[in-house]
């Protein structure tokens, strides 16, 4: 080191980039030696700020943090929280923070980020009007948000569409200004805007693209009532949140002399050292040597290890001369992804474009003329972002037609990460090359994905390249000969695939018997996991009828098996309540159940909805409140819908040759009679389908686990379709049957998937993984190559026979319904000392969510 004296080095800003900067001064030695000082503005410690929206999902802010005490302990490093700093005097030397304490350094860095842009509007300041940066932005916006019922985003960008997707969370019904004539005009082009477009107002958000805000209008007390826009169109609103982009933070450095670029950013070079050579910018409010100011954490991530190397006089690094702009989120439950020249700038460049309109898919990729891959955009399927990204710049080995067509849908190689070069980046937040990656498994002895990341540091930052972290690790252990580790999970050593053939052969009805008999031996006589538990009861439960055991899921040892929603036999709520969902096959339905349905729903100030499944949810009873509103519904002839459960859930259907002009097949029929026959079966991953009553498929059978399309022969039966977060097609297993052959595929399908699929494990997901793919899952349930499909057919036969309506048999049974209280602890129905308190509802303002702070009884348990 050039100095044995300790010296004061002062970090002002405590972010994502600065809590990865003191992080690198651990790394190299400089913490915990030399005296560290952090002024910090917010009244929090760093937190991940790319999660921020996450919080309105549950985690809380300490979830979301980045550091903790241990670590500043550790190293000696000074937090100063709610303290910034307001002034800098290079002479000196010294920094004064806003509380009047004077630090000085030998070494400064700033960290100071960015800061919203607003624009400059009339009334922009008003009550009602909000930024989305901070944790405290979150809460104000949450608070504020339970006294409206309308939000307006400005900005379609990145965080634009994520404080979009916080207001719809919220409640409230969301509008969204873009001026650019797209959204998220950086990241994606034409094509990949209007999805998003299509996706997002199929979300019931509204979307004003081409259009600026000219005005905030405020009401007589202030607050916001409407915005005017730039098309001299008003939209009547109660908030408005600016997310129109951000801007650097260099103003302390522009008070004290730093030389700042034309539209902002503190000047550095490429060792991110500023003019003066005791002054260091780093992350956003730094301009780059090559000019640029970057908005995205990897590259501010990479800038904080360059400036940290630096200042323990590590000079020949690498410096920082730029930097990777690609991106993968998820916004509203849509993936989005760019990486490399996105928008085809370079001469001579070509498109590949597949896009699916129907399930807002959208893929293209920029091609250069020697055939090498340059960049692209994906919207709504971005699953092979992660393969992607690290070939830019190299030549697939596969052409790039087959890279963007769906599986299921032509695309006849799959190309896995180990074909990727060991200098392809896999992980661009932390700059972790696949070679890298390897040389932890081989090098440093890691042997799972964990002991990667704490070596490498891939996958710690957003999170998107660990699916191929884990596929790399993987494939790099089995070829150095190391066996790895398949099983379920800590408690079993084999796979879910395994575990079921060992209660079918042996006739096991009991976790605590399989767990004693064939765990491993240090989890034997415990109590087993979150991931064992849940899969084994399903294992059970779909087995229960030829194991001649009662299939109802919450009697004895099964009730501590299940998953949160099995426990109520209904789906729990973001608010505390649960939802109702009777089954109502086909879509087919009576107007005197309808009037059931509708009594309920007013009788219990239930929300209804009646969803894309063809069946009308109810949401916002209370645990005690669902045996009253189930008993009305039985009483009608209604069953359970199984929305709760990991299980068949509903067979949508058209309206087929009944009333369509173009159907050639009973379509509604044929829905009903595959949902009464599937209805409850137990499987690894929810279960979706559909029956188009010809080509036209309008029940869109092809996004479904399975599907049927009428012919004027009969039925083509697909298989392994999915619309969700990641859309594949379904793949045609067999054409032109009839109804008894449909239904015997269908059996012999769903059985051979439960048996051997993972735990969680989609069809689709399955499908692909499974060896052989559709060739082997059509030998075996068509072919019967593995001499097999009597004893799937004898599975679905013993389900059918066996099937008893869950809530039937709980409103039958006064020990069952005694699970259906608030707190186990005050059985009384309800708990006299519960008050539910009625907060706003965006449909249904007196809709009563639960309020668990109660006033404590003397003698009983805190609840």
């Amino acid at each position: 080191m050039s100095t044995a004296t300790p010296r004061t080095i002062v970090l002002v800003g405590h972010g994502m980039v600065g809590q990865r900067f003191l992080e690198a001064l651990a790394e190299h030695g400089v913490a915990g030696r030399d005296r560290v000082v952090v002024l910090c503005e917010e009244p929090r410690p760093a937190y991940d700020r790319v999660q921020l929206t996450s919080y309105f999902a549950g985690r809380t802010p300490e979830e979301l943090s980045l550091s903790d005490a241990e670590f500043l302990d550790k190293y000696g490093i000074e937090l100063h929280l709610g303290d910034p700093a307001e002034t800098i005097d290079r002479e000196r030397g010294v920094v004064t923070a806003r509380s009047g304490l004077t630090v000085a350094y030998d070494t400064l860095v700033l960290a100071t980020g960015s800061y919203p842009f607003v624009p400059p509007v009339p009334g922009k300041d008003a009550a009602g009007c909000f930024v989305y940066r901070t944790i405290e932005d979150l809460l104000a916006i949450e608070e504020y948000a339970k006294n409206a019922t309308t939000g307006a985003v400005v900005g379609g960008g990145l965080l634009g569409l994520e404080a979009a997707g916080a207001l719809k969370g919220l409640g409230l019904s969301t509008h969204i200004v873009e001026f650019a004539p797209r959204l998220m005009p950086v990241q994606v082009d034409e094509g990949g805007g209007a999805a998003l477009h299509r996706t997002i107002t199929g979300m019931g958000l509204t979307v004003h693209t081409g259009t600026g805000t000219q005005e905030i209008v405020t009401g007589e007390d202030g607050s916001v009532t409407a915005m005017r826009l730039s098309d001299g169109s008003e939209l009547a609103t109660d908030m408005v949140v600016f997310s129109a982009g951000v801007r650097p933070r260099d103003q302390l450095a522009r008070d004290c002399g730093l030389a700042v670029g034309e539209r902002g950013g503190i000047t550095v070079d490429e060792r991110c050292r500023t003019a003066d050579p005791k002054v260091f910018a780093i992350g956003e409010c730094a301009l780059a040597a090559d000019g640029r100011v970057y908005g995205l954490v990897a590259p501010g991530y990479e800038m904080a290890q360059v400036a940290a190397a630096a200042i323990a006089d590590q000079e020949n690094g690498n410096g920082f001369t730029g930097a990777d702009m690609s991106t993968k989120l998820k916004l509203l439950g849509v993936d989005v992804a760019s990486f490399g020249d996105a928008h085809g700038t370079a001469e001579g460049s070509l498109d590949v474009v597949y896009a699916d309109s129907r399930s807002g898919t959208y893929k293209k990729l920029v091609v250069g003329a020697g055939g090498e891959l340059l960049g692209g955009v994906l919207v709504g399927d971005a699953e092979s972002y992660g393969m992607l990204r690290p070939l830019t710049g190299s030549v697939p080995p596969i052409s790039p037609e087959q890279l963007v067509l769906p599986a299921g849908a032509g695309a006849p190689v799959a190309l896995g990460p180990t074909a990727l070069p060991d200098e392809a980046v896999i992980c661009s937040c932390h700059n972790v090359t696949k070679g890298a990656i390897r040389g932890a498994v081989t090098e440093h002895s890691c042997t799972s994905v964990p002991e990667v990341k704490k070596c490498t540091k891939a996958g710690t930052g957003c999170g998107s390249c660990v699916k191929v972290l884990g596929q790399l690790v993987t494939a790099e252990l089995e070829a150095g000969g190391v066996e790895v580790d398949k099983g379920l999970c800590g408690c079993f050593a084999q796979t879910r695939q395994e575990l079921y053939e060992i209660v079918l052969a042996l006739r096991l009805t009991s976790y605590r018997e399989l767990l004693d008999a064939h765990g491993r031996a240090e989890a034997r006589g415990g109590d087993g996991c979150e991931i064992c538990k849940p899969t084994i009861g399903s294992i059970i439960a779909s087995l229960a009828p030829t194991l001649g055991a009662d299939g109802y899921v919450l009697d004895g040892e099964q009730a501590a098996l299940q998953d949160t929603n099995d426990h109520f036999l209904a789906n729990l709520q973001k608010n505390g309540s649960y939802s109702i969902v009777p089954r109502i096959p086909g879509g087919e339905i009576t107007p005197e159940k309808l009037i059931v349905i509708g009594e309920v729903a007013r009788d219990f100030g239930l929300y209804t909805k009646i969803t894309g499944g063809q069946r009308i949810d109810m949401f916002g009873a209370r645990v005690e409140q669902l045996p009253l509103i189930w008993a009305k519904l039985v009483d009608a002839g209604f069953e359970s819908g199984h929305a709760y459960g990991k299980s068949l859930r509903t067979v949508k259907s058209c309206v087929g040759s009944t009333w369509c002009r173009y159907g050639v097949q009973d379509s509604v029929r044929m829905a009903i009679d595959l949902e009464l026959r599937y209805r409850g079966l137990r499987s690894p991953h929810k279960l979706k389908s559909a029956v188009s009553g010809c080509a036209r498929e309008c029940a869109e059978a092809q996004s479904k686990d399975f599907g049927v399309i009428a012919t004027s022969n009969g039925w083509n039966l697909y298989v392994g379709g999915n619309g969700g977060a990641t859309p594949r097609h379904a793949d045609l297993l067999a054409q032109d049957l009839d109804d008894d052959g449909l239904i015997r595929l269908i059996d012999r399908f769903l059985m051979f998937y439960i048996r051997t699929a993972d735990r969680l494990e989609r069809t689709s997901t399955w499908l692909e993984r499974i060896e052989g793919g559709l060739d082997h899952v059509r030998d075996v349930v068509v072919e019967d190559s593995l001499g097999i499909c009597a004893d799937l057919e004898a599975l679905m036969t013993a389900h059918v026979s066996g099937y008893r309506d869950e809530w039937a048999s709980t409103l039958d049974d006064p020990e069952r319904l005694a699970r259906f209280v608030s707190f186990v602890n005050a059985p009384e129905v309800p708990d006299p000392t519960v008050r539910f308190v009625p907060e706003r509802n965006q449909i249904k303002p007196e809709l009563p969510l639960l309020n668990l702070t109660t006033r404590p009884l003397e003698g009983t348990a805190t609840r």
